[in-house]
């Protein structure tokens, strides 16, 4: 754990943060520098999470990063409220975001907040909590720019061939599908996504196991939590869906999916080498879904691809995932272990035309 001070006045990043005409002024004194350094925050309903990189050719490479459950929304949908014990989880991985960009000379951040900020009465005074006490302005964003940000971190991995995928990113506090073309090839950085459509469910993985019970879980229960995320998506596979997706393939990018990878491979130990951009049939899918669906609350903490802190969550991920296959009942699907933080990433440094040379 990287050492935690508490400067007078520290150096804020944010909404305010540097543009391409203003790099360096909070950079601070580190000497880790190797030209613009960027940063992206993702203070989720269940995890805080950050990345730390610089552009590299024709994507960027990652010199730090940070993940934690922090479990912000714990208790949100009974409560409407964040809970003192979450805020001070995230407060205590928020200090350590904020030292990492520190030490890392960062020059150009964003830092946003999703479905636990948007829906807790008391959301704003966290956020002035953590202005005033870490210097780190949150930007509360909505529904659609979860999706926007997860199609662009995840453009690169469309298979080329393919004619569009059905993308779904499962979160903590709500889920988000979008249904994109084929990925052009610009050969100027990533390529952009081509979005049709898409949809939020108000469902993450921490509300549904809230309201259903993520301990012990009967195939009863888990088929109560399909139906219901089933009626959710209908409308949305009516106009994206039907019989012509023989040339169309899911991209999934959660903790959900990346644990079902991890079980599948049989990891002995989480290797985002092997998870990220990693494909699965249709039938090893049901082969994961079915053997977590026998495992004991025990047995999945003992996984080591899902241990205790996603123990009591995983089979709502599943739900939603087997809600979602239903709706689109694509032949394979492709992991991702991207999402919010590399689309931050991407769109900063083609706003400062890291790729083209000019700023868009």
């Amino acid at each position: 754990m990287d050492p935690v001070d508490h400067p007078a006045a520290p150096p804020r990043w944010g909404r305010r943060s540097p543009g391409p005409g203003e790099r360096g002024r909070e950079a601070g004194n580190s000497s880790d520098r190797g030209g613009p350094t960027y940063a992206a925050l993702d203070l989720g309903t269940n995890n805080c999470r950050l990345l730390v990189a610089r552009p590299n050719g024709e994507g960027f490479r990652v010199i730090d990063a940070f993940s934690r459950i922090v479990r912000l929304g714990e208790g949100i949908s009974a409560s409407g409220r964040l809970s003192e014990a979450a805020i001070e989880r995230a407060m205590e991985a928020l200090e350590i975001c904020r030292n990492k960009m520190r030490n890392r000379g960062v020059t150009r951040a964003r830092l946003v907040a999703t479905e636990a900020c948007r829906a807790a009465a008391n959301g704003l005074d966290f956020r002035a909590r953590v202005v005033e006490l870490l210097g780190l302005e949150l930007e509360v964003i909505d529904r659609e720019t979860e999706a926007a940000l997860a199609a662009t971190s995840c453009t690169p991995l469309i298979d080329p061939q393919a004619q569009g995928v059905v993308l779904f990113d499962i979160g903590g506090g709500s889920s988000e599908l979008v249904r994109m073309g084929p990925a052009p090839a610009n050969g100027r950085g990533p390529p952009p996504p081509q979005i049709k459509g898409w949809i939020s469910l108000p469902h993450g993985v921490v509300t549904l196991a809230e309201r259903y019970g993520g301990l012990e879980v009967t195939r009863d229960t888990y088929e109560a939590m399909v139906r219901e995320i089933a009626d959710l998506i209908e409308p949305f596979a009516r106009d994206h869906g039907g019989d012509d997706l023989g040339d169309v393939h899911m991209l999934g990018t959660s903790g959900t999916v990346t644990t079902i990878a991890g079980v599948h491979l049989d990891l002995k130990r989480y290797d985002r080498n092997r998870v990220d951009g990693c494909w699965l049939a249709a039938d090893e899918i049901d082969a994961v879904l079915e053997r977590l669906l026998t495992m004991s609350y025990a047995e999945r903490v003992a996984s080591p691809c899902i241990g205790a802190d996603r123990a009591d969550l995983v089979l709502a991920g599943c739900a939603i995932l087997e809600a979602i296959r239903r709706a689109f009942p694509c032949r394979r699907l492709r992991v991702a272990d991207r999402g919010l933080r590399e689309g931050m990433l991407v769109q900063m440094m083609r706003e400062d035309g890291v790729w083209s040379g000019q700023a868009a």
